[in-house]
């Protein structure tokens, strides 16, 4: 990969400070991990169309929200996001750093649309617009970095595939806050409440492991419920197809080989 190794991202700096060292499932980072950082050699299917994170109020962070010192450098944290917009250049971090701890305390997910952003408070939600090819796409910052004069976000691996620079080292991109109060476009009412189903399974505790991943993912309602004679796992109910399309596209990408999640309108 290109030269970011130094400065990748909040985890490797702040690594010494905060404990811990947690992989996603079935997202494990390489043993041993690597001298430099990288990416797979091809991107995982489906992850150009990973669905972006739902922006939703969240309250601060009881951890990467206090002024600190990098390389004898002292860093403030804004007050608000609001009203935040920069344009420069972002890199990204990936198996290196896969399952570390971020400045939240969170680990982190290379597979997931993330970032870390030196001021921002945590958590925000930011747009990021790759200014070269017009790609754009919405990620959490849940990390402190990137400590490079010339950068201004770092972005997880998942989110340099959706901008379209994961083969390379950085992006000329611009950032602005994404607020939970901005109006978003709506499908038309669609007269029905809508369900994803992932399965089947044979057993309880098949279903039961599904369950606790796919609960981990979403804010949606989830239950196991018996559905045709065999075992699923139930999201939901959301009001629109589009949102139920987002996530089936989200259980099928971080629960691998199952059948693919159906969508019922009941």
């Amino acid at each position: 990969m290109t030269p970011r190794q130094a400065f990748a991202g909040g985890v490797l700096v702040l690594a010494g400070l905060l404990a811990g060292c947690a992989a996603t499932p079935n997202r494990a980072a390489p043993t041993p991990r690597p001298e430099q950082d990288s990416g797979p050699p091809v991107p995982p299917p489906g992850l150009l169309e990973l669905p972006e994170p739902t922006v939703r109020v969240e309250p601060k962070s009881s951890r990467g929200n206090s002024p600190y010192v990098v390389f004898g450098k002292h860093y403030e944290v804004l007050a608000t996001e609001a009203g935040y917009r920069e344009e420069g250049k972002a890199s990204w971090y990936g198996y290196k750093f896969h399952g570390r701890t971020t400045s939240s305390g969170e680990p982190y997910d290379m597979y997931k649309l993330t970032a870390a952003h030196r001021s921002l408070p945590i958590p925000t939600y930011v747009r990021v617009v790759n200014v070269d090819n017009a790609r754009q796409t919405i990620v959490r910052v849940n990390d402190r970095g990137p400590f490079h004069a010339e950068r201004i976000i770092d972005l997880s691996y998942a989110a340099a595939v959706k901008l379209g620079f994961h083969d390379r080292g950085v992006a000329n991109v611009r950032v602005e806050t994404v607020l939970p109060a901005e109006p978003a476009p709506r499908d038309p009412a669609p007269g029905g409440r809508f369900f994803v189903y992932a399965g089947p399974f044979r057993d309880w505790q098949g279903a039961s492991a599904t369950h606790e991943n796919v609960r981990a993912l979403v804010p949606e309602r989830t239950d196991v419920v018996r559905r045709g004679g065999t075992l699923r796992v139930r999201v939901g109910p959301v009001p629109t197809r589009r949102a139920a399309e987002r996530l089936r596209a989200l259980l099928q990408f971080h629960n691998g080989p199952i059948q693919a999640p159906v969508i019922a309108e009941e």
